[in-house]
């Protein structure tokens, strides 16, 4: 999907997609994966995990584990399970575990190498709907000239996040939310999800990710060697309506 460009006053909001997106993008840098990877990484966060480390194959998720005691792996391939790991990918799962801190190491299709993709940026940070009012604050707080809305996938929730995310920067309704997830809700993989049909993905993660602004911190994302460090930062002094 070609860029998509929008001033807000003095910021410059652009939409961008995948890998290619990330590789062009400048500024402040969102990286949005809401099914289900920077989901996972809100729910681990909130969960007491200390970080989430993103990979982008499952042989780094298990090499960085043995590196690290008490981590926990979570990963996927094409969206399915990875044999020998059992969390695959789902906030259903990572809600259920006792992570208080823990290290969670993360390999996803989509998100975790989309966001290794990023070249130079302001900052960084990974991005989904139960998170996305305090990603946008903690953009504005930055001050940045631009502010790239990356989504990981070609698929209409991470579009639907970052057409939020923008609504929020700029100030405009954000009533639109629902509108923007009815093709999701719409596609056959949203009825196959829900109907028990996807290993790996119990129908109740679309209810924990479509959940907007579930919790109160955005993720910044740091580069440290072979991985990327995801954090959480609570925002104050909010300048959102």
């Amino acid at each position: 999907m070609t860029p998509m460009a929008i001033s807000c006053g003095s910021v410059k909001i652009v939409h961008a997609t995948g890998i290619t997106g990330a590789q062009h993008a400048r500024g402040v840098v969102v990286v949005i994966d809401v099914l289900r990877s920077f989901t996972v990484s809100a729910y681990a966060l909130a969960g007491g995990a200390r970080e989430s480390l993103l990979v982008t194959t499952v042989d780094e998720a298990r090499a960085l584990s043995r590196e690290i005691p008490d981590s926990v792996v979570c990963a996927e391939e094409d969206a399915l399970p990875v044999d020998g790991i059992s969390i695959s990918n789902s906030p259903t799962q990572i809600s259920a575990l006792d992570l208080t801190g823990k290290t969670l190491i993360q390999r996803s299709s989509a998100g975790t190498p989309v966001m290794a993709a990023v070249g130079e940026s302001e900052a960084m940070f990974a991005g989904s709907l139960v998170v996305a009012r305090p990603t946008a604050q903690a953009c504005l707080l930055r001050e940045p000239s631009a502010v790239t809305l990356v989504a990981s996938a070609d698929y209409p929730e991470d579009h639907a996040c970052a057409w939020y995310i923008e609504a929020l920067l700029t100030g405009r309704g954000v009533d639109g939310l629902d509108a923007w997830l009815e093709p999701l809700r719409l596609s056959d993989r949203y009825r196959r999800i829900q109907a028990g049909q996807w290993p790996g993905f119990p129908p109740s993660d679309l209810e924990l990710s479509l959940q907007p602004n579930r919790f109160d911190f955005a993720m910044p994302v740091t580069r440290h060697g072979g991985y990327l460090r995801v954090t959480r930062e609570g925002n104050q002094n909010s300048q959102l309506g």
